[in-house]
């Protein structure tokens, strides 16, 4: 079949990613698939399965697996059965040789990717816990398919770094893409076994690819040495017993490209004209060499000329240093804030301890930990029952992941109300950006001349946020009390509908309008003071943002009413608002 070059390339280079993932699973960490359920994908899962090992287990590990399961523990029947703890192998010490699959691996959990690195580090699996001390071998690859919708979801960084190669086949065409032959198959199979007898690399090779990781911003040392696997397995695969450069270069633009921060700098650039004072060479040196228009490329030069040849142009030029040469920020995974209950959510394990009114016994756990003392205990299957205690009560744990809404109280009046406007939008574009992945909403009330009014209800969509914010009206009296007022019981809504609300307040807290709409500071100040210590009495996370050019002594008095967070910001700016916002927004890590 015929293809556009762009995504001809991508395919190949996915599937030779494949290819060299299958020679050595254990050896190459596994792969970052990207792109949702997809034929594409699957095609390029099938062609994995076919080329590893015919011995090699596949196991899948679902999202919320457990960690009995996920690393075993004790086996209850047979435990019982016998008398004494007998170990059940979990889906990691089963899938020793082989792969192991995780479906939607944007989602999972740090405690969870912490096991599985840890696994990928050791290749193998210490269970020592219910009664039992022993390691099981657990020499795995892994497959994390990622069916991230947008650029912040990915799968956990401590994962991620452990996984030679990160593939992207969501720009890809639904089209079927035809197994491999069974020669090629062979092939594999050949290069897996000849892959012991090839011979570690020179010392070039080895400083080329540790200097093409610092070259593109790649901090980890663990990526060189994942290209310097992948260079073993190509040559393997190529019949050879010795690693070429041309194999570290073609290691390096799949293991290392992906990981770029930054383009390398131009090699043009490093070198420069030779000043005319310099002596001019001899005319006929003795060992001269006939002139050539070019010097031959070292190895460092070569592998950086690979990885420039593959990434694409829009990409490279999205990686050029900027901010002085600093490198592009990590992203971070967003999350909502986790709320443990003890009767609904996703369960995430037990815990010992006696069961009070609500909790719900996990009777197989309970079982689990009463099963090793019952030769003690006079129990058994044998006898005809288990003897269980109160301190082997296992009770259930849940978590709940709840959405969060920040909700923007500006004051809109006075000379000022344009400043304040104009960077209360910008920071509710930048949360909105990011909302769908930190699970928040977001809404924006805004207080001048007699009261307040609610602009934005709370939302996740940025275009609707853009076009109400697009024309906000300013000027005016300040009444404060009212913003308070009519943020609170939104604010109450919002927690009613198991939401985490957080208020932020942007302004200069000079109330001149009173809850009555008559004018007098004294008044006013005392109406905003009161409505302030319901915000406290209500027990409702709060952030006052001092936007006065010159925060006076006292300026704080309302925040510390509403038992808020006080940030004097006189020279406002939406990434500052932001700051103040994730560091106090629940859930922020």
């Amino acid at each position: 079949m015929t293809v556009a070059a762009p995504e001809s390339s991508v395919w190949e280079d996915a599937i030779l990613a494949a290819t060299l993932f299958a020679i050595d699973p254990a050896g190459l960490g596994g792969v970052a698939v990207r792109g949702g359920p997809a034929p594409p994908r699957d095609a390029w899962m099938s062609v994995l399965k076919a080329r590893l090992a015919a011995d090699a287990p596949v196991r899948r590990a679902p999202l919320h697996i457990e960690d009995d399961r996920l690393l075993g523990g004790l086996d209850l029947a047979a435990s019982l059965a016998a008398g004494r703890p007998i170990a059940q192998r979990g889906v990691l010490a089963e899938s020793d040789g082989g792969v192991v699959i995780l479906p939607m691996a944007e989602r999972m959990d740090d405690a969870t990717a912490a096991r599985l690195s840890s696994a990928l580090d050791r290749g193998e699996i210490a269970v020592e816990r219910e009664g039992l001390a022993e390691r099981q071998a657990a020499h795995i690859g892994v497959v994390a398919l990622d069916d991230g919708a947008e650029p912040d979801e990915h799968p956990p960084a401590a994962l991620l770094e452990r996984l030679a190669f990160r593939l992207d086949l969501s720009g890809l065409p639904a089209r079927g893409v035809a197994l491999d032959s069974a020669p090629e198959v062979a092939a594999v199979a050949q290069a897996r076994a000849r892959l012991p007898k090839v011979k570690p690399p020179p010392g070039e090779i080895i400083e080329a690819l540790c200097a093409t990781a610092q070259m593109l911003g790649v901090g980890s040392a663990r990526a060189p040495i994942l290209a310097l696997r992948a260079a073993r397995a190509l040559a393997a695969l190529d019949g050879r017993g010795v690693i070429l450069a041309e194999d570290a270069a073609l290691a390096a633009r799949l293991v290392l490209g992906p990981r770029a921060l930054h383009a390398p700098a131009d090699s043009e650039a490093q070198s420069e004209t030779p000043p005319e004072s310099d002596p001019p060479p001899p005319d006929n040196p003795p060992d001269a060499q006939p002139p050539t228009d070019q010097q031959p490329l070292n190895e460092t030069d070569l592998i950086i000329a690979a990885i420039q040849a593959a990434l694409p142009e829009d990409l490279l030029a999205s990686l050029k240093p900027d901010n002085g040469g600093r490198a592009r920020p990590a992203r971070a995974r967003g999350e909502g804030a986790k709320a443990k209950l003890a009767r609904r959510g996703r369960p995430v394990g037990t815990r010992p301890g006696a069961r009070r009114s609500g909790d719900r016994l996990n009777l197989v756990e309970t079982l689990r930990a009463a099963t090793p003392w019952q030769k003690l205990r006079g129990g058994g299957l044998d006898s005809g029952r288990v003897q269980v205690r109160q301190e082997d009560f296992r009770i259930r744990r849940f978590v709940q992941r709840t959405e969060s809404t920040t909700i923007f109280v500006v004051d809109a009046s006075g000379s000022a109300a344009f400043q304040r406007l104009a960077e209360a939008k910008g920071a509710v574009e930048l949360l909105l950006a990011k909302a769908y992945v930190t699970r928040t909403r977001v809404a924006l009330i805004a207080f001048r001349g007699l009261d307040a009014d609610i602009l934005l209800p709370p939302t996740r969509s940025l275009t609707r946020a853009k076009r109400r914010l697009a024309d906000l009206p300013g000027g005016g009296g300040t009444p404060l009390a009212a913003g308070i007022e009519i943020a609170l019981r939104l604010a109450l809504l919002e927690r009613a509908a198991d939401r985490a609300p957080l208020l932020v307040f942007l302004t200069d807290g000079r109330a001149n309008i009173g809850r009555d709409g008559a004018p007098g500071r004294h008044a006013a100040e005392t109406d905003a003071l009161l409505v302030a210590r319901l915000v406290r009495d209500s027990g409702i996370a709060a952030a006052y943002i001092d936007t006065s050019a010159r925060p006076q002594p006292g300026g704080d008095r309302f925040a510390l009413a509403m038992g808020a967070a006080y940030a004097p910001l006189p020279y406002l700016n939406a990434g500052a608002v932001q700051g103040v916002v994730d560091a106090l927004r629940p859930g922020a890590r």
